[in-house]
């Protein structure tokens, strides 16, 4: 029986349709010589939230896999704004990549003023990496987790900083939790909805305990949903997925710029102010059932990937 299905409501629904219209906030400041990291920032949000954060003369280190498409993004941003622009190679689906640049990144002299998890795929068929384990959740999650855990130190250690989450109101269906003891999808029916939702959830919740951690500290801690934004997400899935995507979605989607608005005033706004921990029960928090951060915050730190 599904532990959740009574606190699900049609107001949840309703609330999700209705975000998916909204406008984002604008911030017209400057980002001067901050350092902003971006994975994924070769194509879609994360290349236009590259040009956003470049444009007003941020510094990026964006986090890629492939060389060849840094090259030519960094080359660009810079001709066009003058920006310090680099990279560093890591594909989120091998946890050595990961791990590697975790420890680049933890090892860098100056602070980190924003870290941007933007990378992530959508599989509609069950995947498993090189390292055995389920490829959207090791993607959309475990990486995330792995650079978090790793810059948790120097991030405490800075006057400030932000971390932002590029996730997704899919996070709804997950609707009957998290999976823990599998969450290879070994014994629960896989569908793209459900392991997207899955990871989208977990990366919620560890949200949560990155909050609690960096109590405190000047250190802040947001996810956003970019609403639906026309991208090259699903790209690796079949015909018929790309035939569906393009009819019901992308006829309605907005242009990526939207969702890179919204992520430059997350990471660049002075106005912007973050609730505490403490503050689950405030309206940003309303349709994220109840038991899913309960059950959280009663877990040992360090011992479930925060989940």
């Amino acid at each position: 029986m599904n532990p959740y299905l009574k606190q699900y409501q049609w107001s949840n629904i309703f609330a999700m349709i209705h975000n998916l219209g909204l406008d984002p906030k604008i911030c017209t400041a400057d980002f001067h010589h901050h350092l902003v990291v971006i994975t994924g920032a070769t194509s879609g949000i994360g290349y236009a939230a590259a040009r956003k954060y470049a444009s007003h003369g941020a510094d990026l280190l964006l986090i890629n896999r492939n060389e060849q498409k840094s090259e030519e993004v960094c080359d660009a941003l810079r001709k066009e704004f003058q920006t310090n622009c680099t990279y560093l190679l890591a594909d989120f689906s091998r946890l050595s990549d990961v791990h590697a640049a975790a420890k680049r990144l933890a090892a860098l002299d100056g602070k980190i003023d924003v870290l941007i998890h933007n990378a992530g795929l959508y599989l509609t068929k069950k995947t498993r990496t090189e390292d055995n384990l389920e490829a959207v959740f090791q993607t959309n999650y475990l990486s995330t987790f792995i650079l978090n855990y790793s810059l948790l130190e120097k991030l405490k250690a800075q006057t400030s900083g932000r971390i932002l989450f590029v996730n997704s109101e899919a996070y709804r269906f997950a609707v009957a939790g998290l999976h823990l003891d599998d969450l290879s999808w070994n014994r629960h029916p896989y569908s793209g909805l459900k392991s997207y939702g899955a990871a989208k959830l977990a990366q919620l919740l560890s949200m949560i305990k990155l909050t609690e951690l960096y109590q405190g500290t000047g250190i802040t801690v947001n996810a956003m949903h970019p609403g639906n934004i026309k991208t090259n997400s699903g790209q690796n899935n079949g015909w018929l997925y790309k035939k569906l995507k393009s009819i019901l979605v992308d006829r309605s989607a907005r242009p990526m710029d939207v969702a890179a608005e919204a992520l430059y005033y997350l990471g660049a706004s002075p106005n912007w102010s973050i609730f505490p921990a403490s503050s689950l029960t405030s309206p940003r928090w309303r349709n994220l059932p109840r038991r899913h951060w309960t059950e959280v915050r009663q877990k040992p730190y360090g011992k479930s990937a925060w989940i």
